[in-house]
């Protein structure tokens, strides 16, 4: 090559290489949520439950990246979406590499792609907590796949794609209050109605270990720095400030809730401290860009007293959420929604450069109907669709499985039940696969 010539510009050159690197470490801190949501579950289950919810978390993982690439990517961020859902432009990832993303001018639409990838894949993870110790594998599986298509992607598609209704409309979600936590909690909730209730005395349903509940509590903690502080898309003091207000809402969630549990149990809790910290990490989330530290001490605050009473009022609703996905997430996603109605700040938005009316404290007194709307839309969509999807493709597995569905869901099998249909009972949320195994060795282990 002659020393004179001018060498080809690098592809992507000109975005800034902080930003670029702030969201894709974002991303890995994101993925490592996942896991830890099923140690966090796997610690709540019973000791032969454990193993299956951390692979279904992981699994939830490869099929929701699958799905991505398919087309959920496209279904929410194409550039030419409605204000409902978008197309298949981008399909197969067509189109998706150096071009501004339609999350934001500073990264381009790769890394916008694979750090949205990872909120797709949480949010299942989240859901199918609620079936725990009853539904089969197999089918939630399929579920997964149903519902981020079209429960996941419609929502993410109205409140993050500028096209979107809400976007356009003017509701406020920086990291995902609505898409992630509210959706996770409404489809958690039909989930738990439609498996029903769990068999057998709720005395056997307490945690076999909280050292895998804690640890599961630290990677999700650890993760949500990249959650909502990456959701800035750009390493600037905006990314910095939604890092701060998650620290300190996570923390005063966590004591607050021990001080609550202390309060009518007179002990202290570790999985009240566990939960508090979830309930002001969820609480937080769609507020983290838009709202002071000190509105997020309130928020920690509040959203963990809320998540509280809903675990309480659980016992007398009579549903069986086998892990409080819908108390902690759906709950705590709504108040989290409503709260950013009242604390979101203009000067905090701005701190990128970005413009917005605030919430009450700047005045600015509709945001809280806005907020509203959009909770209420995304719990009632996630809420039907998800009862729906689960109840068909139970139907179906059961129907091609030749079992019999009307028996007790993650049993070892039933009444008249024979070896063979113990190995297709063996793919069920809660219990560790017993496939090519001989009966008598699967009872013999517990």
């Amino acid at each position: 090559m002659n020393s004179t010539e001018t060498p080809a510009p690098v592809i992507g050159s000109h975005y800034e290489p902080g930003d670029i690197a702030w969201t894709l470490a974002s991303t890995a801190l994101v993925w490592l949520m996942i896991p830890g949501i099923g140690y966090f579950y796997s610690g709540m289950a019973r000791s032969k439950n454990a193993l299956s919810l951390i692979m279904l978390s992981c699994c939830s993982i490869a099929v929701v990246t699958f799905q991505w690439f398919l087309f959920g990517y496209s279904l929410a961020f194409s550039k030419s979406a409605t204000s409902f859902i978008g197309n298949f432009d981008n399909a197969f990832l067509r189109g998706v590499l150096d071009a501004p993303s339609v999350g934001s001018s500073r990264i381009p639409d790769m890394v916008f792609m694979l750090y949205q990838g990872m909120f797709a894949c949480l949010t299942p993870a989240l859901a199918i907590g609620a079936a725990a110790e009853r539904g089969r594998i197999l089918p939630t599986l399929v579920f997964i796949f149903l519902w981020t298509t079209f429960v996941y992607d419609f929502i993410a598609c109205w409140t993050w794609n500028p096209a979107g209704w809400s976007y356009v409309m003017g509701g406020l979600d920086f990291a995902g209050g609505t898409p992630v936590h509210i959706s996770s909690g409404g489809a958690a909730l039909a989930y738990a109605l439609v498996l029903g209730r769990r068999s057998g005395d709720h005395r056997d349903f307490r945690p076999h270990s909280m050292s895998n509940v804690v640890i599961g509590t630290c990677f999700i903690w650890f993760g949500w720095f990249g959650f909502n502080g990456g959701s800035a898309l750009s390493a600037n003091l905006r990314a910095a400030m939604a890092c701060v207000v998650t620290n300190l809402a996570a923390s005063v969630g966590g004591i607050t809730w021990v001080l609550l549990d202390y309060r009518h149990e007179r002990k202290l809790s570790v999985l009240g401290f566990c939960s508090g910290a979830v309930a002001g990490l969820v609480a937080i989330t769609p507020g983290s860009g838009f709202v002071s530290p000190a509105s997020s001490v309130a928020i920690g605050f509040l959203g963990s007293c809320a998540c509280n009473l809903a675990v309480r009022l659980k016992h007398h609703l009579k549903y069986d959420d086998a892990f409080d996905v819908f108390a902690v997430h759906g709950v705590g996603g709504i108040v989290g929604n409503l709260l950013t109605g009242i604390f979101a700040q203009s000067w905090v938005a701005a701190l990128d450069g970005t413009v917005i009316a605030g919430g009450w404290l700047d005045g600015h007194w509709i945001q809280l109907a806005y907020q509203l709307a959009d909770s209420a839309a995304g719990l009632g969509w996630s809420f039907t669709l998800g009862e729906m999807a689960y109840g068909y493709v139970n139907e179906k597995a059961a129907s091609v499985e030749g079992v019999d569905n009307s028996m007790e869901i993650g049993q070892a099998g039933g009444s008249g039940t024979s070896p063979s249909s113990e190995s297709v009972n063996e793919v069920k949320i809660g219990s560790v696969s017993t496939l090519g195994r001989h009966p008598s060795d699967v009872g013999q282990e517990h």
